[in-house]
């Protein structure tokens, strides 16, 4: 029993610790990722709560201790990937943050959504994944390998195109669609 509420204090642990280390990079300006942010987050939580059950337990009780930690810490990462960088999102705070909490269509796709891929372009920029080439992009021999783990990692888990965004030139009633 007491190897389960150790892992609750990690979690408790983990819930303090991954914001605060978020704020301290932000205001640093640190380049480390916020994912990776977590993940060290997560690593210190897990070994002090395990360090402390062993050495303050009889019977400490390692995957009682680790599967409370590890549920408690998916559901915070679930909810955080949830919010971080979401175009959805962002385009919601942008509308309940104007004083008539509405815009046309034309004023989102023309303002808030060349403003969120801009900044991602940024973030890929920065991570050393693509490079700016005059006036276009280019994808560098990191992002190369990246794009190849992502590719795997979706053929893996069946994820195929998600179909999110989908930049094809519209066809007319004329035009025959592709597979069709």
């Amino acid at each position: 029993m007491m190897s389960f509420v150790c892992g609750l204090g990690g979690v408790l642990l983990f819930t303090i610790l991954a914001p605060a280390l978020q704020a301290i990079a932000r205001r640093a300006g640190s380049s480390v990722a916020p994912v990776a942010l977590l993940a060290i987050a997560a690593v210190m939580s897990h070994m002090i709560c395990v360090a402390l059950g062993a050495f303050s337990l009889q019977h400490f009780q390692y995957w009682n201790t680790a599967s409370i930690f590890a549920f408690g810490v998916m559901l915070y990462v679930f909810a955080f990937g949830a919010v971080y960088k979401s175009v959805s999102l962002e385009i919601l705070l942008d509308l309940a943050q104007r004083p008539e909490r509405a815009a046309p269509l034309a004023d989102i796709v023309g303002r808030k959504v060349p403003e969120i891929f801009r900044g991602r372009t940024d973030i890929l920029v920065s991570g050393g994944q693509i490079e700016r080439t005059d006036t276009r992009f280019a994808v560098t021999t990191a992002g190369r390998a990246t794009a190849g783990r992502i590719a795997m990692l979706r053929h893996i888990f069946a994820i195929g195109d998600t179909g999110l965004y989908d930049f094809a030139e519209p066809t007319t009633g004329s035009e025959k669609a592709p597979n069709s």
